[in-house]
Parts: C-alpha cells; structure tokens; sequence
C-alpha cells in the first residue's frame, strides 16, 4: 500500500498539546512519520496543520506561516502566564473607552519587540522557559522580533472589560503576549481569556477535522480523501514540469542546466518540481553562478 502523504488539517481540541495531536494521530494513521508546522498552547483551539509522511520533511522550509487568531481577553487582570489559566499577580480598576482602546492598537502592527512569557517553549541555554517557571525561577529574556500583520478589534464590553479580537502574525508570535502588552499600554494589565487559530499557512478552519473524523475516515480506509496535496504548501513558488530525461535525473541528485529548461522567471530563484508523469516531487533551487538547477528538498 502506498504511504500517506500531504497535509491533514486538524481541529486541535483545548487541552491537547501540539505534541498530544501528533502522538494521537500516529495511533490513528498507524504511521510514525508526522510533523506540524507551529506549536498551539493546551488552551488554544483551531488549525493545526499536521504534515503527513514525506510532507513532514517540509517543517522548516514553508514559505507561508502567517497565522489569523482570535483571541478573547479581561483588562484588568494580571497572570503570571499571560491568560486566565494562570495564577493572578495583579488586579487593577479599569476604565477604558472602546474608542481609547482602538487607539493603542496600531502600536503593535508592523515589526515589533516582544519578550516571551516564562510560561513558554522557548529554549534559553538549554532550558525550556516553562521548566524555569514552573521550578520557581524568572530569568531576564532578550526581546524577539516578530511582525504583527493586523489587530483588529471585534467586541468590547466597556462595563466588563472583556473583548474580542482579531490577529494575524507570522511565526514566533505571541498573541497573550501582545495582549499583556496592551493592558500595559493601557496602565491597566490584560489577560488572555481564549484562543482559536481560524487560519495557518494558508489553511482555515473550514478545512480542519476533528478527531472522531479522523478516525472514522481511517475504519472506512479513505484517510487519503482528507490530504490536501503536498504542494499546496508551496503554492507561491512557481511550477516546472520535467521531461523523463530530466525527471530521472532529479531524482538522482544530478544538477540541471537551466538553459535546458522551460518556464524558468528571472524573478523566481525556488520551483516546485513535477516530474513527467505530473507527479510533484519537490522543491529545486536556482544556482545562478553556474547556471544549473538543484535539488532543494525531496518530498
């Protein structure tokens, strides 16, 4: 039988780790070689994509890892995890208009500094954060670069402090962290409340499963009807198609003359790869120097 392989959009369940999906599916799918392409707290809800056999080998490498979340939050509440599931260091009386709280958020758009929470998977001299945190310890972290496309603000209570918004960011970025922020900005303090992913790397959540259809898709043998093919991860590079010739020689390793290709662009330096019988085979790199074409990665 031939391997899974492409991209399976998963509903990922509050409570589950990025790590608890995948142990999960490889129960289901019978199949150990499985990746996903950004981690999602326990509390998080919403699409994890989760690349499936050869896919998983494209981790690293995706072009697109932009994220839209909606987020819920409480001014006036401090946390020592940055949402309502940690312990609260801090409560403050708030008084914040709808119209003051649309003001500050444009400060955190565009490229930002952020520091990340204790309470996170980021890695300083070996150690998690979170391990620190939890042994008691607060170490100082350097601020990260991250770019905040848009936050966008779709409820408020003004009475209650509680609201709703919209943010879509690239990789690495904290949304409790950009919440914490604003409360900050706002003298106030903020927590997160809730946290769904509604889109990641080109995926929404109208194409994610959950895993009760998964598993049934996997006792009825039609778990290849919920891949979305490989390629689809690659849709802003440009495709070529090989001859047979060229086909057998990529798949070999062997460098190909660009002058003996069609459909190269000058702006383009990175392809999608199909082979002669159409069959996408991955991803190639220009090498302008010596005018050849090689094996960027396999999937």
């Amino acid at each position: 039988m031939t391997e899974l392989r492409g991209v399976l959009v998963m509903n990922k369940p509050q409570g589950f780790t990025s790590f608890d999906v995948i142990g999960k599916l490889r129960g289901i799918l019978k199949m150990k070689r499985l990746g996903h392409t950004g981690t999602l707290d326990p509390m998080a809800e919403g699409v994890l994509p989760v690349l499936v056999g050869t896919a998983a080998r494209a981790c690293d490498i995706l072009p697109d890892e932009t994220k839209t979340y909606r987020a819920g939050f409480q001014l006036g509440t401090v946390t020592n995890t940055q949402d309502s599931t940690g312990e609260v260091l801090e409560t403050h009386a708030f008084a914040v208009s709808e119209d003051a709280l649309r003001a500050v958020l444009p400060r955190f758009t565009g490229d930002i500094g952020q520091i990340p929470p204790m309470y996170s998977a980021v890695q300083i001299n070996g150690k998690r954060l979170y391990e620190l945190a939890r042994a008691g310890r607060e170490i100082e972290r350097p601020v990260r670069q991250v770019h905040v496309e848009a936050v966008r603000l779709l409820s408020y209570d003004a009475e209650h402090g509680t609201g709703t918004v919209e943010i879509t960011c690239g990789k690495g970025t904290y949304v409790r962290t950009i919440l914490h922020d604003i409360g900050q900005t706002l003298g106030c303090g903020a927590c997160m409340t809730a946290l769904t992913r509604t889109a990641a790397c080109g995926f929404t959540l109208a194409q994610a499963h959950s895993f009760p259809a998964v598993q049934q898709a996997a006792d009825e043998n039609r778990l290849a009807e919920l891949l979305i093919p490989t390629d689809s991860l690659f849709a802003a590079y440009p495709a070529l198609h090989l001859s047979q010739k060229q086909t057998v020689h990529y798949a070999n390793g062997v460098k190909l003359s660009l002058r003996s290709l069609h459909g190269l662009s000058e702006e383009a330096s990175r392809y999608r790869i199909y082979g002669s019988d159409g069959q996408f085979l991955g991803l190639a790199q220009t090498d302008r120097d010596t005018e050849c074409l090689r094996v960027f990665k396999n999937l």
